[in-house]
């Protein structure tokens, strides 16, 4: 205990107390005083009693330290000392320690931000039980590598695997809720009964699916969200065992999901429910819209259960050859199914801000070597007074130490704000599909990752100066006479560091040019439509009141006439699927007449409206257009667009010939009347497929868009759009009101690109600036160390204009070695990422010679101002300072 209170003590006593030295100084005079006075009584003289008595008690000064040293922890004290010192050494020179500190919050905060989302999107484990074992389970066929499975298929792939302890299926889904103030369309996921039990998530709230609960006869069941318990039942407890009404059906709410739970690839579900009432596609085996999720049995591989899947597919294929002809299975981690997208991006930004991270480290370093070149006599001559080396390298390091922490401080500011920005930049539809971004925040892992980034930095920036001051230097600095060897040395070395930043630049501006352009083609892609003043709603019409195709097409042609008279409107039209939403809801065909051997001629299919092309203004290339008379009355017919025409009808005229499904079956059969130009139905990176467009009025649906052309900003119709369909029917739900362009503008393709090209082209200005700015910084001290040389010249008869050339000579060297490195280096970094370019080469010349010529311009102004300076010499003035 007593040996606790000492160290207690001793560690007090590292605050230095004036009042304590003072009083010890005091004792120590009062006993020196008391030895002289009792060698003045033995006979000595004055100074000799003054002398024996501080002889007596060992020196005042020695004595004093080794009270001190008793007192306190000698290390902890030297260390506040040198702090003390690094301090005031930093607040001497504003100018060095603001920007020394303003590039170390930039190149910190920048890669802690990045690396927030590189966390949350590929390192952070999937909130589920064992996660390393959940699979993602799909069929796969030639068209599609990741297509839906069929409900038949999924029943036998449960029954038949080995690989699995258990497999479910899910399909997105959607309810119209019942609500005080009228029906609402709220997303959903219909899932097997096991599904939270697969995923090892239980409710927070009431229990999970029974088994059996997903068969026909089981009694409707949901499962809220945590956020729609929240916010619609407004978190009560007692919701459990309550009915609400989806799609005019009652239905009991059996649980609450934990708020942290989130299923990326339906991140947006509101309720999750069984599917429990098949619809009409899954029961049928060649019909297909679900996926799955298994989880592997112990020391089963993700390899070794696509073998199994893969197997039992053929078995199937055998046993079923017209529905699964084909079909195989396709089986990865769950993990590479969430963030697959994303990965590169992320992989791209981080590699940006770690450049970006080197730059500002490099242009730090190059500031302290600058700085230590004029403190080489002061740490000459405490060297010369007695400072150990070590002494001296350890003052370097605690300068190094606090310079690291106050750039780590403004970097956490500064990367927090910057995750706040880009989590406030995506669009919801983002979000909605990648939730891990948003509980992005400074983390444990991201202050272990930021405290690793200052732990480097820190080093580099106290070894630096060390190793430009050994011993022998500093007794070389005590002469007048040493500038010419150190100076040079440090140009030399400056001027490395110089085109290794200008180098990086190179890459980041190289970069961002590149994945500007990109951007900039996917935004003007030839969609063949114009999206300009389209206003779309998206409708769900309830099934249990529009129980009949005749009653659809009568309320969408009451809904369309309606619309039609709002002010503004020139068109109006209806469609299944809005253009540049995906390839998807697909239709098997086969054309008469062609031979056929079971191929899977996959097409994408929309049921349009008669004045869908119209609307959207699609060119016709032949035939016609459909007509209100193409009804249910008439011969069914279809609209092809050019793709499908080239593929299926090579040299051949597609108008009046017809094709059906596999077997043909007369139902099936529809006739071309017309050939429309390649509507990007698609994302806009994404390949255009065959795509068929079937007349509404023969081809009914309780699901889909309005979308209406307007003479005014189309974003002004969207109230008064759902207000007119609601005046036809408060019955039926809208949701999304949206205009074209910016449907296109926040799509997960645009987003991803937009956001690369926009942070890699900040990283990319950054670099700019602090390459120049290093450059300026050793052509200025390059000009400050020449001052004798350049006095001589101009003495001798040199011009000004051969001191402009001299010095601006050295600069254009350096950025020419620099900007040829750099590009040498940036067509290698464009090829890492040229999955993530479009409608571009790895080595576009243009935006090469565009960063040639922008950082060429940049250094050669950041260069005029010190060769100005070096021109402005007075030679009669350098020589006398000399």
């Amino acid at each position: 205990m007593n040996r606790l209170r000492a160290w207690l003590l001793k560690l007090a006593g590292v605050v230095p107390s004036q009042q304590k030295e003072q009083e010890f100084a005091d004792e120590i005079d009062s006993h020196l005083q008391m030895h002289i006075d009792d060698n003045l009584r033995a006979g000595m003289t004055p100074k000799q009693a003054r002398r024996e008595a501080i002889l007596k008690l060992g020196g005042t000064e020695p004595t004093k330290q080794a009270h001190r040293e008793g007192r306190t922890i000698p290390f902890l004290q030297t260390m506040l000392q040198d702090i003390r010192y690094a301090l005031r050494q930093l607040r001497h020179s504003p100018g060095f320690t603001a920007t020394a500190i303003l590039m170390l919050a930039l190149g910190i905060g920048a890669s802690i931000a990045i690396f927030a989302f590189v966390d949350a999107a590929l390192l952070k484990p999937l909130p589920y039980a064992d996660p390393n074992r959940l699979a993602d389970v799909s069929e796969r066929s030639v068209a599609f590598p990741r297509s839906n499975l069929s409900y038949q298929d999924y029943l036998d792939w449960k029954r038949l695997n080995k690989v699995f302890s258990s497999l479910d299926a899910y399909t997105g889904s959607g309810y119209l809720l019942s609500t005080p103030s009228g029906v609402e369309p709220v997303p959903a996921i219909r899932v097997s009964d096991g599904f939270f039990r697969t995923l090892g998530v239980r409710p927070i709230l009431g229990r999970d699916f029974y088994s059996g609960e997903d068969q026909p006869n089981a009694a409707a069941t949901v499962i809220l969200a945590y956020s729609t318990w929240q916010q619609r039942f407004g978190g009560r407890k007692d919701i459990i065992g309550q009915t609400i009404s989806l799609d005019s059906t009652p239905t009991t709410i059996i649980g609450v999901l934990p708020q942290d739970f989130q299923f990326a690839p339906r991140g947006n579900a509101e309720l999750w429910a069984t599917l429990h009432q098949l619809n009409s596609c899954e029961k049928r085996r060649s019909c297909h819209n679900l996926y799955g999720v298994g989880r592997l049995k112990d020391g089963v591989s993700v390899e070794t259960a696509l073998a199994d899947m893969t197997s039992i597919a053929k078995q199937l294929e055998i046993q079923y050859p017209g529905p699964n002809r084909g079909q195989s299975a396709q089986v990865g981690p769950l993990s590479e199914l969430i963030v697959k997208d994303v990965r590169p991006i992320l992989l791209v930004l981080l590699a940006g801000a770690g450049l970006l991270l080197l730059i500002a480290c490099v242009n730090v370093a190059s500031l302290l070597l600058v700085r230590s070149e004029g403190r080489r006599r002061e740490f000459a001559v405490r060297g010369a007074l007695g400072a150990s080396p070590s002494r001296l390298v350890r003052q370097f390091i605690t300068e190094g130490l606090v310079l690291v922490t106050a750039g780590l401080i403004s970097g956490l500011a500064a990367g927090y704000g910057a995750m706040q920005l880009l989590l406030h930049l995506a669009s919801k539809d983002v979000l909605t599909y990648a939730p891990y971004l948003r509980n992005i925040s400074l983390n444990s892992h991201v202050l272990a990752f930021a405290a690793a980034v200052a732990l480097l930095a820190a080093a580099i920036f106290s070894l630096t100066p060390v190793l430009r001051l050994p011993r022998a230097a500093l007794r070389e600095a005590l002469n007048d006479g040493d500038r010419g060897s150190a100076g040079t040395l440090w140009r030399r070395f400056g001027s490395n560091l110089v085109v290794l930043e200008l180098t990086i630049a190179v890459v980041l501006l190289v970069a961002a040019g590149l994945l500007g352009k990109s951007f900039y083609r996917l935004l003007h892609v030839d969609l063949s439509f114009d999206p300009d003043h389209l206003a779309t709603l998206q409708l769900a019409l309830p099934t249990t009141t529009y129980d009949k195709d005749e009653k659809l097409v009568t309320v969408s042609q009451k809904i369309i006439d309606r619309a039609s008279h709002l002010p503004g409107v020139t068109a109006i039209a209806t469609s299944t699927l809005l253009p540049v939403s995906g390839n998807g809801n697909t239709n098997w065909i086969r054309v008469v007449g062609h031979p056929f051997h079971g191929e899977h001629n996959e097409v994408n299919e929309r049921q349009v409206s008669s004045d869908y092309f119209k609307t959207i203004k699609a060119g016709l290339v032949r035939g016609r257009f459909f007509t209100e008379q193409d009804d249910a009355t008439k011969p069914h017919v279809v609209v092809i667009n050019k793709v499908f025409a080239q593929k299926y009808f090579p040299g051949e005229d597609p108008i009046g010939k017809q094709f059906g499904d596999g077997d043909l079956t007369p139902k099936s059969l529809v006739q071309i009347i017309g050939i429309v130009d390649n509507i990007r139905e698609s994302a806009l990176d994404n390949e255009i497929w065959p795509a068929e467009y079937t007349p509404q009025n023969q081809d009914a649906d309780s699901y889909y868009s309005l979308i209406v052309r307007t003479s005014q900003d189309e974003k002004t119709i969207l109230p008064s759009l759902a207000a007119a369909v609601h005046q036809v029917d408060p019955g039926i739900g809208t949701t999304n009101p949206s205009s074209m362009t910016q449907l296109i503008a926040d799509s997960q393709t645009a987003y991803l690109h937009r956001s690369a090209a926009w942070l890699v082209g900040g990283f990319a200005a950054l670099a700019l600036l602090l390459g120049v700015v290093g450059l300026y910084g050793v052509i200025a001290y390059s000009v400050s160390q020449r001052t004798r040389e350049i006095g001589v010249r101009m003495a001798l008869g040199a011009a000004r204009s051969s001191v402009y050339q001299l010095i601006l000579k050295e600069a254009g060297w350096l950025t020419a070695i620099g900007i040829v490195s750099g590009i040498v280096c940036a067509i290698a970094a464009a090829t890492l990422i040229r999955k993530l370019l479009f409608g571009i080469h790895t080595w576009d010349f243009q935006t090469l010679a565009a960063v040639a010529t922008l950082l060429g311009i940049s250094a050669l102004l950041a260069s005029f101002i010190p060769a100005r300076r070096a021109a402005s010499i007075n030679p009669v003035e350098a020589l006398r300072a000399e």
